[in-house]
């Protein structure tokens, strides 16, 4: 079994009966709804812990992020891997052609004249989503 996100949080959904639809699918508000908060609720905890430590709870936490982040993603049957895929070659497009970084003062690098933005919908097509309908919405249960 492999040890990527996507494939161990699809055995998590298929183990315990959740959602996972193969393409990419609108959700109901009320599940939509209960992703935000699981969100949002690891990502507080990560903020607390990045400032109190210790640094096992950090990566702790920062993995339950990706979990729930992943679970987000697979429920709404979106393959998470190749959005960030594309986000990455958006994100090297920061990078001058001579190599060049441009860095606001707190250190974030910028994006340059070079920029490219990613093209997420196009990622989300390739996997099946026609957007502005054609897509199914499932209701399920609680899913993490």
């Amino acid at each position: 079994m492999s040890s990527s996100p996507a494939d161990l949080v699809r055995q998590f959904h298929l183990a315990f009966g959740l959602d996972a639809p193969a393409t990419p699918t609108e959700v109901s508000p009320r599940l939509a709804a209960h992703r935000g908060e699981l969100l949002a609720e690891e990502a507080a905890e990560v903020a607390e812990v990045s400032v109190s430590g210790p640094l096992d709870r950090l990566a702790h936490e920062l993995a339950d992020v990706v979990y729930v982040a992943y679970g987000t993603a697979l429920v709404h049957g979106i393959d998470l891997d190749a959005v960030i895929a594309e986000i990455h070659r958006s994100n090297m497009t920061k990078l001058g052609p001579d190599g060049s970084v441009a860095r606001r003062a707190d250190g974030k690098v910028l994006k340059g004249e070079h920029y490219r933005a990613p093209d997420v919908s196009a990622v989300l097509e390739r996997q099946g989503w026609i957007p502005d309908g054609g897509v199914s919405c499932h209701a399920p249960a609680h899913s993490p």
